[in-house]
């Protein structure tokens, strides 16, 4: 569970991201300027995005303890949370579903456990949530986040399989996604 504090900084990250959110996406933002330079602009709710957060996680690691326990807490805050087994409706396709969810996202939750990179579909859905740009808030479970930033430790050898099955292109680009992440001061949990 997070601590009051943890939940403290995320809601105030969450409200900075999407004051950021609204003045980009909004076209009508800074339509109108008068001579007073005075701004109006139009209301944001109509271009808000579906999903306060998107949930990145590896199932077999997490999904039915600290997960589930950060899903219910933050939508106990009624915080719009995408996390695939409820996110999705029966008989939609996994992959585009996922992305999608990304894509409508205004940040993501990455929990980073000893075998997240063991799953290509953790990796890909990585390497998108870095590509949009948006406030990503990593959770380092059971984790050192130095082995995250450089794929050592428990990442090593599934990178190394990776590697092997996928290719160098596709794996680079897993590889910047995971250094990218473990670069950024996130919450570690250690409950080993």
């Amino acid at each position: 569970m997070m601590s009051l504090y943890c939940r403290t900084e995320f809601y105030i990250a969450l409200e900075n991201l999407q004051t950021r959110t609204e003045r980009k996406s909004n076209p009508q933002y800074h339509q109108m300027t008068m001579s007073n330079s005075l701004i109006v602009s139009s209301s944001p709710a109509a271009l808000r995005l579906h999903w306060d957060v998107f949930l990145s996680f590896r199932g077999e690691d997490t999904r039915h303890s600290f997960t589930k326990h950060l899903y219910d807490s933050l939508n106990k805050q009624d915080i719009r949370v995408f996390l695939d087994d409820s996110g999705m409706t029966q008989g939609d396709e996994i992959a585009p579903t996922l992305m999608e969810a990304i894509q409508d996202s205004a940040s993501s939750i990455i929990i980073l456990s000893p075998r997240y990179a063991n799953s290509h579909w953790c990796l890909e859905e990585l390497a998108r949530i870095c590509e949009l740009r948006r406030l990503i808030l990593p959770v380092f479970y059971q984790v050192d986040p130095s082995n995250v930033r450089r794929q050592k430790g428990p990442f090593q050898q599934d990178f190394e399989s990776h590697s092997k099955r996928f290719g160098d292109d596709k794996v680079v680009k897993w590889r910047a996604a995971m250094n990218k992440v473990g670069g950024i001061s996130g919450f570690v949990f250690d409950t080993r």
